[in-house]
């Protein structure tokens, strides 16, 4: 019998080594870092590339390793008991206009899922659900704000009974937004939905990756996580 054929390597065509693709995507996702901030970084490390190659890596890989990070916490989160989500959305400026990003925190505080659209009715919160519970199964509990589209979308879903509105209660969210609003004024704003909604999913999960509650465990502890991370991240599409 032939032998099962090996998926072709996504770095196949590019000159550069896969460990210099993953720093370059890290960097510019994870870190509020222009594109020609990274590009001088890597300069100063003997790495030289043009700022538009950050772009095109980014753009090229940034979405395969997210998809990667996704799959394995839906894996780790499948069956987990006690599940809690926070939903919310946030303003965010698009050549002069307001659209709205959508996003679902889980009670760890790691964002599962970001949409982007431009109204903030009953269709755009039942689409954004949907494509919510259809990746990551449903949770026990949902926490909003006060907003009734909501609610209607919740209805029209049969999960009304799961939400659960309160006044500090969605403050897991709230916070959540605070790494994307310091790298959107690094990134001088946005300028199309679609650029918006690619850039939001994958800074979600590569922060989710490298979010390791310093803040809550001690400096040993802290340091294998870390370690731990980046060992994940070298592996990511290889």
């Amino acid at each position: 019998m032939p032998r099962p054929r090996k998926p072709d390597s996504p770095f196949r065509y590019f000159n550069s080594s896969p460990e210099v693709i993953r720093l370059v995507v890290m960097m510019y996702v994870r870190f509020p870092l222009s594109l020609r901030n990274v590009e001088d970084l890597l300069f100063e490390r003997g790495i030289d590339i043009c700022h538009e190659t950050v772009r095109l890596w980014w753009n090229r890989f940034g979405p395969l390793f997210a998809g990667d990070i996704r799959r394995q916490r839906v894996n780790r989160m499948r069956g987990f008991r006690h599940w809690r989500w926070h939903l919310d959305e946030m303003y965010v400026k698009l050549n002069g206009e307001m659209v709205y990003l959508w996003r679902a925190v889980d009670h760890e505080g790691e964002v599962l899922e970001s949409y982007v659209t431009r109204s903030r009715d009953k269709a755009a919160a039942l689409t954004f659900m949907k494509k919510a519970l259809k990746r990551h199964g449903r949770p026990d509990a949902i926490t909003t704000d006060g907003l009734r589209s909501y609610g209607a979308a919740m209805n029209e879903l049969g999960n009304a009974e799961k939400q659960e509105v309160g006044r500090w209660a969605n403050n897991r969210v709230e916070n959540s937004h605070l790494p994307f609003r310091r790298r959107e004024r690094a990134m001088l704003r946005f300028r199309q939905m679609k650029t918006l909604q690619k850039f939001a999913s994958v800074h979600a999960n590569v922060h989710n990756h490298f979010s390791l509650e310093r803040h809550l465990v001690d400096r040993q502890t802290y340091k294998e996580r870390r370690s731990a991370a980046l060992a994940e991240w070298q592996s990511l599409a290889s």
